[in-house]
């Protein structure tokens, strides 16, 4: 198999953290579309310098967010210049079955964090284990163990608080 047969294949192997970081940080289907093209362009560039003894998706992954957080500031000015509106409901970019209103309010707690700790909670609600969040994001993994620690304190209020609060407003309260 010659690179671009391999490349193609672990990319589709790996495309959810693609759709995941593109839904992320892409505030329009436009930009999800631009950003999935440029994060794949990014991928193979890098492609001829990516180390077999490493594992591909945390490679993925660490371009990606690289690319995700400069394509946002760039968009985010960008935005700012034409002071756009930027009243368009977040859509999830990838959904198996009817919509879920938990899903929609962890979607709307990650789309409110900082770049980093968005990039930490994607990468632990992945599963990843703290070495390997800590080699994709430059941190200790005891600094990124107290991260999580804080950003599940953070999402448990906001979710109750939104939970709450979406209950009162259907049960008339």
């Amino acid at each position: 198999m010659n690179d671009q047969e391999t490349f193609l294949v672990r990319l589709t192997q790996n495309q959810k953290i693609l759709h995941k970081i593109a839904g992320a940080y892409g505030r329009t289907a436009v930009d999800r579309e631009d950003l999935t093209a440029e994060i794949t362009g990014a991928l193979w560039k890098s492609f001829a310098g990516f180390d077999e003894a490493r594992r591909f998706s945390t490679w993925m992954y660490r371009i990606a967010l690289n690319v995700a957080v400069s394509f946002y500031r760039t968009e985010y000015r960008r935005a700012e210049r034409t002071e756009r509106a930027e009243s368009i409901a977040r859509q999830s970019y990838e959904r198996d079955s009817e919509p879920d209103d938990r899903v929609d309010r962890l979607n709307d707690f990650i789309a409110g964090l900082g770049d980093m700790d968005k990039a930490l909670m994607l990468l632990y609600l992945d599963e990843y284990d703290h070495r390997s969040i800590a080699a994709v994001l430059g941190l200790t993994e005891t600094n990124v163990a107290t991260k999580i620690g804080r950003l599940r304190a953070r999402a448990r209020v906001a979710l109750t608080t939104n939970r709450n609060a979406s209950q009162g407003e259907t049960d008339g309260k």
